[in-house]
């Protein structure tokens, strides 16, 4: 550092002494020299910080994963532009990264859900091609169907209802209007004599519902009382209820699970039942008995085949009547406060629609949760 060289101050000398021939003033050392280029340097560098472009101000572009979406969803999908190949629409969104370092991650299955942002897509996964059109399969992963397409819900104990409004899909301004009325945590039971399927099943799990396919199955009187096309019926072959099970489970993608249409007659009959829960279990799809059969076998084989199952309490529309509706659904309220949960299922008439809509505004204030029917089935996998 610059400094000043040591200099006698006038008080120290002795009276009359004259000053020394040295002048006072600055002096320079070797080191002061070496100190001053020093800050010199430091000064410099810091200068040249300072001017340059910060980093942060511009940074550097970053690579992110775009998932590519593909647009044609089952054979009733809203006409669009063909994709590169005939099968559903496939997304992934935020895919699991590759294990590093050779750490092999285990995860639980059954806990990997679909996101709703994509909810009205299928994944690829999950897919395979039959004849008439997509069925649902097992992930190779183990994840099924039941698991992926589920709607969330909060897992609490308190008492739960689940609603399935069938019909979806029979009549266009009642398909519209359940699926815009009716809250998102509302099961919607897809016909499948429907029209416009792959349209229907989009908007309904844009709107956040569940669904589930109606397996038309053979009722007693049969067929003066028609379920309608491909019924599985108790005199026909395993191979040929199979045939008319996967025309059923072709018609869209992005459900849970069956339930049935009609069908005492076959339900009731194990020896013909049997091979559609064998397939509907080897699948990864629920199956929801409505309840209306006190013979069904379904229960039984389930439990065989590990598909999750459910019966319902009570078909609340069975009077196509405001007052008999909600009478019926203060019943399951009853239920689902005795047991810890109900289901009710009922079908898309306007009458249907309005009430529970009306109830469901109302059932939430008491401390009754309402859930889609995957939340309250009985699960042999999971134990």
């Amino acid at each position: 550092m610059w400094g000043l060289a040591p200099e006698r101050k006038d008080i120290d000398r002795p009276l009359g002494q004259a000053r020394e021939g040295k002048r006072p003033g600055f002096s320079l050392g070797l080191r002061g020299v070496a100190a001053g280029l020093a800050a010199l340097a430091v000064l410099g560098a810091s200068a040249a910080i300072s001017l340059r472009e910060q980093p942060f101000r511009t940074p550097a572009p970053v690579a992110h994963s775009t998932p590519q979406v593909s647009a044609a969803v089952g054979k009733d999908a809203p006409a669009r532009p063909p994709p590169a190949a005939a099968s559903p629409s496939i997304i992934h969104v935020d895919p699991p990264a590759a294990p590093a370092n050779g750490v092999v991650v285990i995860r639980d299955p059954s806990a990997v859900g679909q996101d709703l942002r994509v909810a009205h897509l299928p994944d690829r996964a999950l897919v395979e091609d039959g004849a008439d059109g997509p069925l649902p399969v097992r992930a190779e992963d183990g994840r099924r169907p039941v698991d992926v397409y589920a709607r969330p819900w909060s897992g609490a104990r308190g008492a739960r209802i689940a609603i399935v409004i069938g019909g979806i899909g029979v009549s266009q301004t009642g398909t519209q209007s359940a699926i815009q009325k009716l809250p998102a945590e509302i099961t919607l039971g897809f016909a499948s004599q429907g029209n416009s399927i792959g349209r229907w099943m989009q908007e309904s799990r844009r709107k956040g519902h569940e669904i589930v396919m109606q397996l038309p199955l053979e009722p007693f009187d049969y067929p003066n009382v028609n379920p309608g096309r491909n019924t599985l019926t108790v005199e026909a072959s395993p191979g040929e209820n199979l045939e008319k099970l996967r025309w059923t489970l072709s018609r869209t993608t992005n459900y849970t699970g069956v339930m049935n249409y009609m069908g005492a007659r076959f339900a009731a009959d194990a020896d013909a039942m049997r091979p559609v829960m064998a397939e509907l279990g080897q699948r990864g799809l629920l199956y929801l008995d409505d309840g209306s059969s006190a013979r069904s076998t379904a229960p039984e084989l389930a439990l065989e085949n590990a598909v999750p199952f459910a019966v319902g309490d009570t078909v609340i529309d069975q009077t196509r009547e405001r007052g008999a509706i909600l009478d019926k659904l203060d019943e399951l309220e009853r239920t689902a406060r005795a047991k810890g949960f109900a289901i009710g299922t009922g079908s898309a008439f306007d009458v249907t629609v309005d009430a529970v809509a009306a109830w469901a505004s109302e059932v939430r204030k008491r401390g009754i949760e309402i859930v889609p029917v995957s939340a309250v089935v009985t699960d042999p996998q999971r134990g």
